[in-house]
């Protein structure tokens, strides 16, 4: 028997199924279009093998209260068709095994934490940035969630000085999802970041705004370890800049580690979401 895991994105969805080491068997890549056509492709894959359990990490907003009417719903999500969908319900009704369910994010974090560049430590902070921003937080080993999930790439910042630029959010002119994500990026500049050249003044933007967020990650939580993942974060000149606004922003005010170490890119490159969803279902099966 196998545990199942479920990276949910808005792009796409990967699902995988490992041994008891969470070595990967075998994986799928299904594009994210609607639910039924979207879940039925994960049916068709699930359906091969003999499950334990199944962990999921979906984008969102979702309900991860388990009091809730909702739990396991994917809610007020801006992808078309996918509002109020219920997706742990689903899982269940097709499988009768246990489900764990977290956000995306959540789950990068918790397989960084076990698998990855924070396994040596107690704490960390994932944090995508690629269509949208969102981050994790785990400690002692647990992820960290309360009436809901954390929601970080909304959090509200400072513009720069020398930025015009209006934001991309819907519902924050002046977020991080809607100054420093990938259609922010393309927005303020009518082409992908991609096609940017490295020494774009929008760099200068994106990494101060990703800085000035995790000055404030810093100051709320004092996570070990902050680990930057997502598409955006694949150009690579924009680690540098970020750790040197941080150190920047943060002015030495309080002592964290090493920026080199402290500030990182995955250890398990594009798999942190797989992965934590594998484990998660491990977790969910004991």
């Amino acid at each position: 028997m196998y545990y199942g895991g479920i990276e949910a994105g808005g792009t796409k969805f990967v699902c995988a199924i490992s041994n008891d080491k969470f070595e990967i068997i075998e994986r799928v890549s299904i594009p994210t279009t609607t639910p039924n056509e979207t879940i039925s492709q994960v049916f068709n894959f699930f359906d091969q093998y003999q499950l334990k359990s199944i962990g999921i990490g979906s984008f969102g907003p979702i309900d991860v209260n388990k009091d809730s009417k909702t739990y396991g719903f994917i809610t007020s999500t801006p992808k078309q068709g996918w509002q109020n969908y219920n997706f742990v319900g689903d899982i269940k009704k097709r499988y009768n095994v246990p489900v764990a369910w977290t956000t995306d994010v959540n789950a990068a974090a918790y397989g960084e934490s076990k698998k990855g560049n924070a396994k040596s430590q107690k704490s960390c902070i994932y944090l995508t940035v690629g269509t949208g921003v969102g981050g994790g937080f785990v400690t002692n080993g647990d992820i960290i969630d309360g009436y809901g999930h954390p929601e970080m790439g909304h959090i509200i910042l400072k513009i720069h000085d020398q930025d015009d630029f209006k934001g991309n959010c819907p519902y924050h002119s002046n977020c991080l999802e809607g100054l420093a994500a990938g259609p922010a990026i393309e927005k303020r500049n009518n082409k992908k970041g991609q096609d940017l050249g490295k020494d774009d003044k929008t760099w200068e933007f994106v990494s101060y705004y990703i800085a000035q967020a995790l000055v404030n990650y810093t100051l709320t939580v004092r996570p070990e370890i902050i680990i930057l993942g997502g598409g955006v974060m694949k150009q690579e000149h924009l680690l540098p800049l970020i750790r040197e606004q941080f150190k920047a922003l943060m002015n030495d005010y309080v002592e964290t580690p090493d920026l080199e170490s402290y500030i990182v890119s995955p250890g398990l490159g594009d798999n942190a979401g797989i992965t934590g969803s594998l484990i998660l279902a491990a977790d969910k099966a004991e």
